[in-house]
């Protein structure tokens, strides 16, 4: 493995984006080191710029009280739209098309309202079977809100066999063959227990071939990977800004609309945050809706959340996304060489190796055993490296390219040799 070192101390050298990691705080391990940090798809870390952005809303709260909204530093009420050119250049979306707001899971029930119209026969909603327990949880009730059978009116459509998840050809296949049941495809960008990065142009034209709506659950991939959603043709998406956009734990989330579909037109829920900011406060009985993906608003943005996701977004925009992503393969392309050449028959790959199917994440089970790997994973622990575990099986670890460095991932290979040999 000291090849595997050499080369990452090489390339951290060149690596125009190594200095982003100084903006960030690093979690120490139990020495008081810091820790190695592969845990970004679950929560990602702060960056240093984010406290002092809060605190000057605090300051600018007990300074002007309800003024803030207009004479803040930043003004409250136009505080989301700060935040829509850069969240416009991750999603590659046009800025009208995206909006901050809320959590991910209140924003799929926000968009289903409106692309989730059952009608006879075309009743179905499909997502992959085992996906997110929140959005699982969403769908079925969505159903029963319409007064539906889950067992009837959800396609959970399981992988192949001996596969770890599904791939288009296969919604494809589905959408083909029941495309006049499916009213709506929610999948996501990237599947969270096995890494697997989907082809959401592809995945839009089948859904659209058969008649049906698509939406994105973005909360794996958004930051992650470059996105097209505006020319994938996708009528919705949503996001969480807690993973890979580092805005904290619970922080405000996103949403995607396509520009073809206005609030105006369709179904949905309102609140007053959606509605026209030219008239919002004429506190009129009749709901306008604002123009573009700001129509399906319905409450004022969280400041204190938000001023986080201002930092982090900032650096996105700095460093950009096409530079993080060329990074990203990089590392997870030096983690599956070592794997193959040291790790053969102790560990088991998930997550597709072509370059277009993976993000930051790798998932991989351990081959001794939930027992024996369930005890890696707790040494890895030991050893000062935070990743993830699934049950029953699977170790998740996720190369952020804002903050980890390509040195990490030799960090990590010597400690997995280390953990594999404790266990």
């Amino acid at each position: 493995m000291s090849a595997l070192a050499d080369e990452t101390r090489r390339l951290d050298q060149h690596d125009r984006l190594a200095e982003f990691r100084l903006r960030f705080a690093l979690p120490l391990a139990a020495d008081g080191s810091p820790a190695l940090y592969l845990c970004g798809h679950s929560l990602g870390l702060m960056p240093t710029a984010a406290p002092a952005l809060v605190q000057q809303e605090l300051e600018d709260w007990a300074r002007l009280g309800v003024r803030g909204h207009h004479e803040a530093r930043r003004d409250w009420i136009g505080y989301a739209e700060r935040l829509r050119p850069s969240l416009a250049r991750l999603a590659g979306a046009r800025e009208d098309e995206v909006v901050a707001m809320n959590s991910l899971s209140v924003n799929l029930h926000l968009l289903m309202a409106s692309f989730y119209r059952p009608t006879g026969a075309r009743r179905c909603i499909v997502i992959e079977s085992g996906a997110f327990p929140s959005d699982r949880h969403a769908v079925a009730s969505q159903i029963h809100w319409h007064g539906l059978d889950v067992d009837d009116a959800l396609i959970e459509l399981a992988p192949a066999q001996g596969a770890e998840d599904c791939d288009e050809s296969q919604l494809e296949e589905l959408l083909a063959t029941r495309g006049a049941e499916i009213a709506l495809v929610l999948w996501p960008g990237v599947q969270y227990r096995s890494g697997r990065a989907f082809d959401l142009a592809r995945i839009a034209a089948a859904a659209r071939r058969a008649g049906a709506h698509c939406g994105f659950d973005l909360a794996h991939s958004l930051g992650n990977l470059p996105h097209a959603l505006h020319d994938a043709d996708a009528d919705f998406a949503a996001w969480c800004s807690y993973k890979y956009l580092n805005a904290g734990p619970g922080a405000l989330a996103g949403a995607f609309v396509h520009a073809r579909h206005r609030r105006a037109d369709l179904p949905g829920l309102a609140g007053w945050w959606g509605h026209d900011p030219a008239t919002r406060f004429r506190m009129g009985p009749e709901f306008i809706p604002a123009t573009g993906a700001a129509g399906w608003q319905v409450s004022n943005p969280p400041i204190l959340s938000a001023a986080p996701l201002l930092a982090s977004l900032a650096l996105f925009d700095e460093a950009g996304i096409e530079a993080l992503r060329r990074k990203s393969l990089t590392m997870t392309g030096l983690l599956l060489g070592e794997l193959d050449r040291h790790f053969s028959g102790q560990v088991q790959v998930l997550t597709p190796r072509e370059d277009a199917r993976r993000g930051n994440q790798l998932s991989m089970r351990l081959t001794a055993g939930r027992d024996a790997g369930r005890r890696a994973f707790e040494a890895l622990g030991r050893m000062g490296v935070i990743a993830d575990w699934r049950e029953p099986d699977v170790l998740r670890v996720a190369f952020a390219p804002l903050y980890n460095s390509h040195a990490d991932v030799a960090r990590f290979a010597a400690a997995l040799a280390g953990a594999l040999a404790d266990a």
